[in-house]
């Protein structure tokens, strides 16, 4: 019998109240969310009270603004995050049933969709407040890793965006029809990999790293860096995690078993890994202008 973890005994669900006969929970993906846009929040105020780690020693704006700033990334998270999963994943579904498309209670956010929707709120918040774009990219790059990290342990928690099947002994038994449906493996014996671990190491933990590093070597004084290495570094650990994650279900049919969203004579890219390269050459474009 092959070595493997047993998924822990966690619920996805904090808490929950009663009230006028409706269930009110508090889920560990929301808190996520709170948590990492509350620290966000922190963290930057905390920059833009540090003159000197800019340009000129002038800070790109007043720490009073940050809470503006909060409320466009969260509406941008929130919108581009969704409406990214709707158009990137399941087009033709939210088509013919667009009415499920407000349905965020019912899961499906794109990361990919997110990262525009801040895009454009911060744009949006730049031209309205006369703040250098490059500059306040850097800062929301700098903070992103925290919100990444807690993101994809909520993930895990959750039970869901497991990896593909592994006989390696750190291989985890998720819970679920879904997860024990693996061809060739045991019903109950189907380990995968943990891919959302995977995930908020790199993107989370590591790239965190990297990018404070930068900030103690005076990279905010060169606009444009921080956000580059960010774009570089994300767009290179979700492209090679997606090869142990699990494909999206959408994408799988008998003459494509492994999910891949481009492919041909047997071998292609996944849709996580198509809409990371975009990433990598922005962040390579990004990282090569600010060292000019």
């Amino acid at each position: 019998m092959q070595a493997a973890i047993p998924f822990p005994d966690l619920s996805n669900e904090i808490f929950s109240v009663e009230f006028f006969g409706i269930t009110l929970a508090l889920r560990w993906y929301a808190l996520a969310y709170l948590v990492g846009l509350l620290a966000g929040w922190w963290a930057i105020r905390a920059l833009m009270r540090r003159p000197a780690l800019w340009p000129d020693g002038q800070a790109p704006m007043e720490p009073g603004k940050v809470e503006d700033l909060l409320t466009a990334i969260i509406i941008g998270v929130i919108l581009g995050g969704r409406l990214g999963f709707v158009l990137f994943y399941q087009p033709g579904f939210y088509l013919a049933n667009p009415a499920e498309i407000v349905k965020v209670w019912e899961g499906g956010m794109s990361f990919h969709g997110g990262f525009l929707g801040v895009v454009a709120a911060g744009l949006w918040f730049c031209r309205r407040h006369a703040v250098p774009p490059l500059q306040l990219s850097d800062a929301m790059a700098l903070v992103a890793p925290i919100g990444l990290f807690l993101g994809r342990l909520a993930n895990f928690v959750n039970a869901e965006l497991w990896g593909r099947p592994t006989t390696l002994p750190w291989g985890v038994i998720f819970p679920g029809e879904a997860a024990q449906t693996c061809t060739g493996f045991l019903p109950g014996d189907c380990a995968r990999h943990p891919s959302q671990l995977y995930e908020a190491g790199l993107e989370g933990l590591l790239l965190g790293a990297v990018l404070v590093l930068l900030l103690r070597n005076g990279a905010l004084r060169r606009p444009g860096l921080i956000t580059g290495i960010f774009l570089l570094g994300y767009g290179l650990s979700r492209f090679a995690v997606e090869f142990v994650r699990q494909a999206d279900h959408q994408f799988i049919t008998p003459d494509n078993p492994m999910g891949y969203a481009l492919h041909a004579g047997g071998i292609g890219l996944s849709m996580g890994q198509l809409l990371s390269l975009p990433m990598i050459l922005a962040g390579l474009w990004f990282w090569r202008r600010a060292r000019a």
